[in-house]
């Protein structure tokens, strides 16, 4: 079995940034890509950005010169680096990971359970 357990959520100013980390445990031969989502209210889980095991990352429109993906393959830990927060920006954020557990077998997609992001006043 594979866990991505996230950190780093919690409430914001306006302005402010918060650091996002996941760290993928368990039976692990390879994991790409690796990314984060986020669901706010009402809405439908979106795609915040995705970075690559060689390091290709892919951003949504609404975060690019904000944010910054990273990841530490060693440590199988993806980061999102999140500055100048808006209060649009308030969702549940989630992990995500392509995960393959042995050399030729099948990749699964594995979800975390979320951290809460909240920006406001």
């Amino acid at each position: 079995q594979v866990q991505l357990v996230e950190s780093g959520g919690g409430l914001v100013q306006p302005g402010g940034s918060l650091r996002l980390s996941c760290a993928a445990s368990g039976s692990i031969f390879s994991i790409n890509p690796m990314g984060w989502y986020r669901q706010a209210p009402g809405k439908e889980r979106e795609l915040v950005a995705t970075i690559t095991k060689g390091g290709s990352t892919n951003y949504a429109d609404s975060v690019k010169g904000r944010f910054t993906i990273s990841r530490d393959n060693a440590k199988n830990t993806v980061y999102l680096q999140m500055n100048s927060l808006k209060p649009e920006d308030t969702a549940v954020y989630y992990c995500n990971a392509d995960v393959i557990r042995t050399y030729g077998g099948t990749w699964y997609h594995y979800w975390g359970q979320g951290t809460q992001v909240t920006v406001s006043s």
